[in-house]
């Protein structure tokens, strides 16, 4: 089969189109026709050998897909034609991927595949993050750091469907209008404006209750020093590239947590968890409550300019290639 292939650990422009060996079905993992797969900013990660985890090479990169059963690999839940999405951790950028099967999800029938492709890494790891680790209320004020990237403008529209109030913090006027068609409440401009000056206009001098920060860098530790009393700093992601030190005399001043988000590690330890998490995800996309958002979609001989693009914090919402 066709893939986008990583044969060493030396980053997205040694990434290139060739053949992989077919694969096949096994007892528990779902066998799928491909028909899209998202990219994310971990896959540029794991091309440089950068992430948690180093697989066998050679590989194809993709964490999330979205496409057509050809095996069910005997999960009684699912038959062969079935359309489905799910979270394969890594082999999604190919014409063909095997998914667990407690990590393969029917779609609903409103999205397309390049839709589907981008619900379960971002809707998941921000679900989690803002349910399972941050205890998100009703009520409270949420700010989202790179609001208007994938897992960024997943944890907008959670937030709102939590009935919390939500900040969104973004670099550029596109962007802007972006997370505010997606319900934030208010928006901060960081390119314009510095990110605490921009939480204490946004909340009347008050602060925030939960932060979302995929973001890391210096906009950290600003943003853990505008939460209230008892405040969540939720750390999701490193997309500035740097992974921040922070003086933990804040965490006894203010009696806030630092606490990490790991939802590949979640999807292992607790599917049962995670089956009950996307029952409730999937609900809320069937509605329209939840919307997928696709920027860009790109062919799989594209496939590094899609890494790219992502690595680079050029998306607005999701990108996807095609096989």
């Amino acid at each position: 089969m066709q893939a986008l292939i990583c044969s060493e650990y030396t980053g997205i422009d040694s990434l290139s189109i060739g053949e992989l060996p077919d694969p096949a079905a096994t007892p528990g993992s779902v066998l799928i026709e491909v028909k899209a797969a998202a990219a994310n900013f971990a896959d540029s990660l794991l091309v440089a050998g950068l992430y948690q985890m180093k697989p066998e090479l050679p590989f194809a990169p993709g964490s999330e897909v979205a496409g057509v059963v050809l095996d069910t690999g005997g999960v009684e839940s699912l038959a062969v034609g079935d359309r489905v999405c799910g979270f394969p951790g890594v082999g999604g950028m190919a014409e063909k991927t095997l998914i667990p099967g407690p990590a393969t999800i029917k779609m609903p029938d409103n999205v397309s595949f390049e839709e589907a492709a981008s619900i379960p890494v971002a809707y998941g790891t921000s679900y989690h993050a803002l349910v399972d680790r941050g205890q998100l209320k009703a009520g409270e004020t949420l700010l989202v750091l790179g609001a208007a990237g994938g897992v960024g403008l997943a944890a907008v529209q959670i937030g709102k469907a939590l009935g919390a109030r939500v900040v969104a913090a973004v670099s550029s006027e596109e962007k802007a209008d972006v997370v505010s068609d997606s319900g934030a409440d208010a928006v901060i401009r960081y390119d314009e404006t510095p990110l605490r000056e921009g939480i204490k206009h946004a909340t009347g001098g008050e602060g925030v209750d939960v932060v979302y920060d995929p973001v890391g860098g210096e906009a950290t530790e600003a943003a853990l020093r505008s939460t209230k009393w008892n405040g969540r700093l939720l750390v999701v992601g490193f997309a500035a590239g740097e992974i921040p030190s922070i003086p933990l005399n804040l965490t006894l001043v203010k009696g806030n947590s630092i606490v990490g988000v790991f939802w590949g590690r979640h999807f292992a330890e607790a599917p049962e968890e995670e089956a009950a998490n996307f029952k409730q995800i999937m609900s809320w996309i069937g509605d329209g409550t939840l919307k997928p958002s696709v920027q860009k979609a790109y062919s799989l001989a594209e496939g590094a300019a899609a890494i790219k693009w992502v690595a680079e914090r050029n998306a607005i919402g999701r990108v996807v290639v095609i096989p």
